[in-house]
């Protein structure tokens, strides 16, 4: 089993004037405990649960070009890019800058957006659901095709490119993998057996039932199930000094034992640290063989 660290809380002691040389600590601190990705949220606006819309956020794609800087080996993503944000061609030449740069090391998370509060805030574009899904399939389709350099027109629904040219290709070939947000059942997890190379769900008791759900549609489109990489969010609390490595390792055992390849998730006052290096010292070294 892999480690991922999200970042969902940009509101540090120091504010910010200091969240540049903090997020570069954490990054760094990070990668030499042994996670395997980094990544941050696509909103413009906090979330909750980790708190009120008033907190610190940063603009996504920016915040990764400056951890790309700060990093030489973690892969680099959002959970998730949220389709609506920018128009698809963009995207795609945002993620093979970042996966250039980088030296190879972006991913594409993507997902149907959800949050119209932060989006009628700010003037965003943000359509009915079942709208949002249709872009979300062309837009996959479309980074897909900017990506093997194909450099035909794409006449979609939502979407018209004329001439879907992206120099430079990323590094990452055939490209960078693209990992589907959401469990939803009927569209999320049929677009991830037909397009995606990860997935990323919730951990909890639904989780096993979500797996099986994303089989049956491998199953239906002819795809192998084993070429997803299976991944879950979940909250690294080890204690401030380690008191519950052995309930955190136990939750990860019964996610390896589900499948599950990557836990991904935040970690209790990443800030000081304190976290990564027990994680370093005695989660990493536990999972590795999973």
């Amino acid at each position: 089993m892999k480690l991922g660290l999200h970042l969902p809380r940009l509101t540090y002691p120091g504010g910010p004037p200091t969240l540049g040389p903090d997020l570069a600590g954490i990054v760094g601190a990070a990668e030499t405990a042994g996670f395997d990705r980094i990544s941050v949220m696509d909103h413009v606006w906090q979330i909750g649960p980790h708190g009120p819309v008033e907190q610190d956020m940063l603009e996504a794609y920016t915040t990764l070009g400056f951890l790309a800087a700060h990093t030489s080996r973690v892969k680099l993503l959002t959970l998730v890019t949220g389709v609506t944000y920018r128009d698809p061609g963009l995207l795609a030449k945002m993620v093979t800058t970042l996966d250039v740069l980088s030296g190879g090391r972006a991913m594409l998370g993507i997902g149907a957006a959800w949050n119209g509060e932060e989006s009628e805030g700010l003037g965003l574009f943000f359509p009915p659901t079942a709208e949002r899904f249709e872009r979300l399939e062309e837009a996959l389709q479309i980074c897909l095709q900017m990506w093997a350099e194909d450099e035909k027109p794409y006449d979609g629904r939502h979407y018209r490119l004329g001439r879907t040219l992206n120099s430079p290709q990323p590094l990452t070939r055939p490209h960078p993998p693209i990992l589907i947000g959401g469990g939803g059942e009927k569209k999320t997890l049929r677009l991830v057996a037909q397009y995606a190379q990860a997935c990323n769900l919730f951990a909890g008791p639904e989780l096993a039932h979500k797996l099986d759900v994303l089989r049956e549609h491998c199953d239906r489109l002819g795809r192998d199930y084993a070429e997803i990489e299976k991944t879950a969010m979940y909250t690294f609390d080890v204690g401030p000094s380690g008191e519950r490595v052995e309930q955190t390792l136990a939750d990860l055992r019964g996610m390896a034992d589900l499948g599950i390849q990557v836990a991904h998730g935040r970690v209790e006052n990443v800030q000081d640290l304190t976290g990564l290096r027990i994680i370093q010292e005695q989660v990493v070294p536990a999972v590795a063989a999973w």
